[in-house]
């Protein structure tokens, strides 16, 4: 059970609901954000004691009954609840490391995906494997060592000289790429509390990224799906793909895919960068730097 980190969720979590949320008069006496810790319990059926030593993180592990009240008071999302239980411990952790080795079968899809930009993620953003049209599309993970591969460094601490960050292959969601890099990192830190690479990384990006220090202390779990995304390519221009993301539950890694309606010009661009592969890059100068 991790006290102080369990205490700040539920805080976070009470203080973006409003009263009318849960049915209260908001009245005009409120001086803080969101609902009142009484008022939580009160919905929680718990004692406003209690609840208050768990958000000042003094309280003993609560029961499975009482998280599931707590969660139905702050009106928590699957993920949300999820999260909830894991900081409490009332959910299996995994101990260790996260699982770094891809599944031979999901190596053999990659290669069998000419029409499709694919790749898979550690738990910490991490590529670790690819086919030759996400190389070609992105750049060449073969040459460069696995901490350099790792997404989560390259939009929070690579530097394009305006103080945002890295350009990420020129990506147009980059916003919302950083919140959910912040999201899943915070629920593998949970799951993983012990492993130093994940402890490492986040302690890196802490220190180095003021943005997601800031990202980090929302405490958020929920994120959005991308459906769509727009890559700005130093060869072939912009080029909108569809994005499916599938989570590879065994070994907490996703299978990111790209791909773009037939005959489409999109389409047309991803055809193209297969047959360039990653010497398209390498024919415009500075490219990806």
């Amino acid at each position: 059970m991790d006290k102080q980190e369990l205490g700040a969720f539920l805080r976070t979590r009470r203080e973006r609901l409003r009263p009318e949320d849960v049915g209260l008069v908001s009245g005009a006496r409120r001086r803080t954000p969101g609902l009142r810790r009484e008022e939580i319990a009160v919905l929680a059926h718990i004692s406003t004691e209690y609840y208050v030593r768990l958000e000042q993180g003094r309280a003993p592990r609560p029961s499975g009954d009482v998280l599931a009240g707590i969660s139905a008071a702050l009106l928590l999302t699957d993920a949300e609840s999820e999260h909830l239980h894991l900081l409490a411990g009332t959910a299996p952790i995994q101990t260790g490391l996260h699982r770094r080795d891809v599944r031979p079968s999901i190596l053999t899809l990659l290669e069998r995906l000419t029409q499709t930009a694919g790749f898979v993620t550690s738990a910490t953003f991490e590529v670790l494997a690819w086919n030759d049209l996400a190389a070609a599309l992105m750049e060449d993970f073969g040459a460069l060592a696995p901490a350099d591969r790792n997404l989560a460094r390259k939009v929070f601490l690579v530097s394009d000289g305006d103080g945002r960050g890295g350009p990420l292959y020129g990506i147009s969601d980059r916003a919302e790429f950083r919140q959910t890099v912040v999201m899943r990192l915070r629920t593998t830190m949970a799951r993983y509390p012990s492993d130093p690479a994940v402890i490492g990384l986040v302690e890196e990006l802490r220190s180095g990224s003021a943005e997601f220090a800031r990202l980090w202390e929302r405490h958020d779990v929920q994120s959005v799906p991308m459906l769509t995304k727009t890559f700005r390519h130093p060869v072939v221009g912009d080029v909108t793909v569809d994005c499916d993301s599938l989570a590879l539950t065994d070994r907490d890694q996703h299978l990111v895919l790209y791909s773009a309606p037939q005959g489409s010009r999109d389409a047309e661009a991803l055809a193209l960068l297969s047959v360039l592969g990653t010497e398209g890059i390498d024919m415009v100068p500075d490219a990806r730097r």
